[in-house]
């Protein structure tokens, strides 16, 4: 079952991190504008969240013979047949949500300082459309 969790897991924190890499990349682009990019940042952030839990929802309907975490095991799980696609499933779906919420806390204060500054700072957008 350890196995399994791992498994699961580098398969999500791989993908994550191309994530990650994509979302800091774009922000980088925009330090010209640092709250810009926040923002940015931010909404880049619940996109992948977004997508963390869809595929969470979709995880227990899933073959667990079409997943990275099965091949990451080297085709090799050690349970009976008739429980894999229940475990799988199962383990897919709560490490997709843990990875969600720890999404979630990268996305948080970023949004905070983006609304914060909507609301009370003064500094204009480079790109205002009036």
């Amino acid at each position: 079952m350890d196995s399994i969790r791992e498994a699961c897991d580098i398969s999500i924190r791989r993908a994550c991190g191309f994530g990650a890499l994509a979302i800091a990349t774009a922000m980088l682009g925009l330090s010209y504008h640092p709250l810009l990019a926040i923002r940015f940042g931010a909404i880049l952030t619940s996109i992948m969240i977004a997508v963390l839990l869809i595929k969470a929802l979709r995880a227990p309907r899933q073959p667990y013979r079409r997943t990275e975490a099965w091949l990451i095991l080297g085709k090799r799980h050690g349970l009976p047949e008739s429980r894999a696609q229940q475990v799988f499933g199962t383990t897919l779906r709560e490490r997709y949500l843990w990875h969600a919420t720890v999404a979630a806390a990268v996305a948080l204060p970023m949004s905070a300082v983006g609304i914060y500054q909507a609301l009370f700072a003064q500094v204009p957008l480079p790109l205002q459309l009036s």
